[in-house]
């Protein structure tokens, strides 16, 4: 399988996985509405509280569909005081559908496909943190054969160093300008981002918490050390607690592009050269 089609099969999951958050946060905003209470606003995002709604409404749904063939018919339908109305009943049954399907995608059909990547099998399988949705976007979104240095991922990634010194980011003074052909087939320019926002989402978003989360691990070592040293830092002392989270969380996924880096093209046969922190200034990090 090349990279586009499993691309392809990996933006297809995290659709999926979208429209499941937004019918969850639905129900939740229904149910929320039903007590008289104002419902969230943000559909791409379920939140701790709605997340514990949802889950109770679930098993409410499981007890009245537990042991039946078919789906209840209208006229056959008994709720509660959770699932008074039908129409929820269908929503909720919706959301299973979506919930059931995301799962089939992410853990059963894409960790098969991923078996055909040595780079997977070899390497990211065993880190703990990546899963096979991960080990999906990396796989799919990075042209290791294009990445002659880390700085290279580093700058794909969106996790490079601005000309005014900052992480790079959407920010105006961090465009650049690029060409595309317009419809008429004329050549035209336009400002724009250097890196792959899907890519940085989800090693920044997903991936950082997921290594914190994974138990002792090499990387979650990385952040621990580094958050403490910001910690006790003078020069990041007006800095807040988040701001200092965030600035670990990026050292720490940098630390881990590097290893893909090494361990990708070493896999690949590609030839391999030390990140510029040992290359030239001699600073090798140890963990």
């Amino acid at each position: 399988m090349n990279n586009t089609n499993l691309r392809a099969i990996v933006r297809g999951a995290y659709d999926i996985q979208k429209l499941r958050i937004q019918t969850g946060n639905r129900i939740v905003a229904n149910f929320k509405t039903k007590l008289g209470q104002a419902p969230g606003e943000d559909e791409d995002t379920l939140n701790a509280e709605g997340k514990m709604i949802l889950n109770n409404i679930r098993m409410r749904y499981k007890k009245i569909t537990d042991g039946v063939k078919d789906f209840p018919k209208q006229s056959k339908f008994v709720g509660d005081e959770i699932i008074s109305d039908y129409t929820e009943l269908c929503l909720i049954a919706q959301y299973e559908d979506i919930y059931n399907h995301e799962e089939e995608h992410f853990k059963k059909r894409l960790k098969n496909l991923l078996q055909e990547y040595p780079v997977y099998t070899e390497f990211l399988d065993g880190v703990k943190g990546v899963g096979p949705a991960m080990a999906g976007v990396i796989i799919s979104e990075i042209d290791i054969t294009k990445a002659k240095y880390p700085s290279s991922v580093w700058a794909y990634a969106g996790l490079d160093v601005a000309s005014d010194g900052k992480g790079r980011s959407r920010k105006k003074e961090h465009l650049v300008e690029t060409t595309y052909e317009d419809s008429a087939g004329e050549t035209q320019t336009k400002m724009g981002i250097t890196f792959n926002p899907m890519l940085k989402s989800k090693l920044i978003g997903v991936l950082g918490s997921s290594f914190l989360r994974a138990g002792e691990n090499k990387y979650s070592k990385i952040y621990y050390d580094y958050k403490n040293r910001l910690d006790n830092s003078p020069a990041h002392a007006e800095k807040t607690k988040k701001h200092r989270h965030n600035m670990a969380i990026r050292y720490m996924v940098k630390l881990f592009l590097v290893d893909l880096y090494v361990a990708w093209r070493t896999i690949e046969g590609l030839e391999v050269h030390k990140p510029y922190h040992e290359a030239k200034l001699g600073i090798v990090h140890t963990v």
